[in-house]
């Protein structure tokens, strides 16, 4: 049996469009997987779309991304918890982060700081920093890994996310939790990862307040994702059941961001 090629296939330069668009893709998971298993004609039959252009290559690749995220939503298993280490594992110091310089890094006065609560949540207000500090706090010492390849352990204090989302009286029957960030910075995640054990309304680092490097006054910490998926100097909690997207995941990285 012959399969014939579309016809607007025959001018394309298959190799070139495939190259390009691995360009756009900055995370090297992503492009390792698609580098190893997908010719042109690969992400056609996976994704359905003729891939004509740049564009149409870059609509396939949004397409795998997005089977990628159901396919760990479906693998997570919200029991199961990252593993812990003891303190004297901790990376000192812990490297600084962000999609700018340390030049940069916001600073927020602590007693002007309000943290504003909406969406599907019985309890809409803002929050500031003394009540935060005032609620039962946990620590872990956990890995962060990092979408470019490096991660580090760190000592991580603060609220229990889930304890957060109940005192507020979060719908946890929603989809996404979304997060603003006073540098302009925003993502989102799915409600099964914010009631997990291990995601914490981050206050502190290694027993001191949290430093303006590592988010202050508040990040999430959630070692069961990657690290773009924990924003730092959070501003704006809201649930939902539309998808929010985030900073990175709007330009091409995976939404669900597992570890």
């Amino acid at each position: 049996m012959t399969i014939s090629k579309p016809a607007r296939l025959a001018s394309v330069d298959g190799d070139a469009v495939v190259k390009e668009a691995l360009r756009r893709i900055d995370r090297p998971s992503r492009r390792l997987f698609l580098q190893r298993s997908l010719t042109l004609g690969g992400l056609s039959l996976l994704t359905g779309c003729a891939i004509v252009d740049e564009d149409s290559a870059e609509r396939a690749l949004m397409s795998v991304s997005r089977f990628n995220d159901k396919v760990q939503a479906w693998l997570f298993d919200p029991t199961r918890l990252a593993p812990t280490y003891p303190e004297a594992m901790i990376t000192r110091p812990f490297p600084f982060n962000a999609y700018y310089g340390e030049d940069e890094i916001r600073q927020v006065d602590a007693d002007s700081y309000r943290l504003e609560v909406s969406g599907m949540v019985a309890d809409r207000r803002v929050w500031t920093l003394a009540e935060l500090q005032a609620m039962p706090q946990i620590d872990q010492v956990t890995r962060h890994i990092c979408v470019e390849g490096w991660s580090a352990i760190g000592k991580w204090g603060g609220v229990s996310f889930s304890s957060f989302l109940r005192r507020v009286g979060a719908d946890t029957s929603a989809k996404y939790v979304g997060f603003k960030c006073v540098d302009d910075y925003y993502t989102s995640i799915d409600m099964a990862t914010a009631l997990h054990p291990q995601t914490l309304l981050t206050l502190s680092y290694d027993g001191r307040p949290l430093p303006p490097r590592y988010g202050f006054p508040m990040k999430l910490r959630m070692p069961t994702k990657l690290g773009y998926k924990n924003p730092k100097h959070i501003q704006a909690i809201f649930v939902t059941n539309t998808y929010p997207g985030g900073y990175w995941e709007d330009q091409g990285y995976n939404w669900f961001g597992g570890s």
